[in-house]
């Protein structure tokens, strides 16, 4: 009997050695800042850009958006993408309120002059959080129709909120720009391809690796989560080739950050379980997703959501290009 309790005990200790070895030493080195990837965003025409302003979120934060003021019946709530800020947004925003068009951009919690950044309390805070503006703004703003609009890991969350009761209920209509679904989605292409390589043999665009995955620390804490341990969620598992000094981006995504910005993983039945018209939205020059096959992802599960590819345009171009700005301000038209 003695001997079989310290077996036992050397295995849990071997195992708790193990998941700890893991976590500690199970990460990876941040990418390099990828110019190409970030270039666009930093470029962005910032005139006519609003001065950040704060809502109370439910646990008492401060959080910051921006407001886009103006006189018509339509309001357009913008999620931006990974690692970004409010500001990205500015080119598709400025143009809707010319359209008349109220506008409501979020940093997320997390991002942007919300601080600390890469980390929230619990996964479901961001949605939460939305929640939380939409109930303040909303009464300011009667008999309007709302649309929410994400772009990228924006629009991935976007999706979940489509499909979630009763936050889903609060907009009217949603439209998903370039939607990165999850990393192991098909429309999410490979970027260690060698059909992504130019003929200097390096990764254009956003065929550079956009994130460092530390794999063996997420493995450690899925484990620590199994068996309800969830302590170190808040420990960072991806970076961003994000410029270091630049202060408006967001460097790394913990465990918990990571698990809530984007659609869940089973996002193929967020989409069947949307509440609410989707529309979807996509570079055909895109070389982080496969345009074709997101088509496929969507109309497999609801033949009722309309895939627009938009010839020779990328990732980024979808938000920062005013061609592609053109094609979707014309649905509140």
């Amino acid at each position: 009997m003695k001997r079989t309790l310290i077996s036992a005990l050397v295995s849990l200790l071997l195992w708790g050695m193990g998941v700890a070895g893991l976590i500690v030493f199970g990460t990876s080195k941040p990418p390099p800042a990828a110019a190409a990837i970030t270039e666009q965003f930093s470029a962005i025409d910032d005139r006519g850009l609003p001065e950040l302003r704060r809502y109370q979120a439910r646990d008492g934060a401060q959080l910051s958006f921006r407001e886009y003021p103006a006189l018509g019946r339509q309001v357009a709530v913008l999620i931006h993408g990974s690692a970004g800020s409010s500001r990205d947004m500015h080119p598709l925003a400025f143009a809707l309120q010319g359209l008349g068009v109220t506008v409501l951009v979020p940093d997320l919690r997390g991002h942007g002059s919300n601080r600390p950044h890469g980390d929230i309390a619990h996964v479901g805070q961001l949605d939460d959080d939305l929640a939380d503006l939409i109930a303040q703004k909303k009464p300011g703003l009667p008999n309007t129709v709302w649309t929410a609009v994400g772009f990228s890991s924006g629009a991935g969350f976007t999706l979940r909120v489509a499909a979630e009761l009763p936050l889903g209920q609060s907009f009217d209509r949603y439209i998903l720009v370039s939607p990165y679904l999850r990393y192991n989605a098909p429309s999410v292409r490979q970027t260690s391809s060698e059909a992504e390589r130019d003929a200097s043999g390096s990764a254009p665009d956003a065929a550079q690796s956009w994130v460092s995955v530390s794999t063996g620390r997420i493995i450690g804490l899925t484990i620590l989560n199994f068996i309800g341990v969830r302590v170190w969620d808040g420990l960072p598992v991806i970076a961003f080739p994000v410029p270091a000094d630049l202060d408006s981006v967001t460097q790394t995504y913990s465990w918990r950050l990571q698990r809530n910005f984007g659609a869940r993983e089973d996002y193929l039945a967020d989409i069947r379980a949307a509440v609410r018209p989707v529309q979807v939205f996509v570079g055909g020059a895109d070389k982080l997703l496969d345009a074709e096959k997101l088509k496929t992802e969507f109309q497999s599960q609801r033949q009722d959501i309309p895939v627009s590819i938009v010839p020779g345009l990328g990732h980024a171009d979808m938000v920062t290009r005013p061609e592609a700005i053109r094609v979707i301000v014309a649905e509140f038209q």
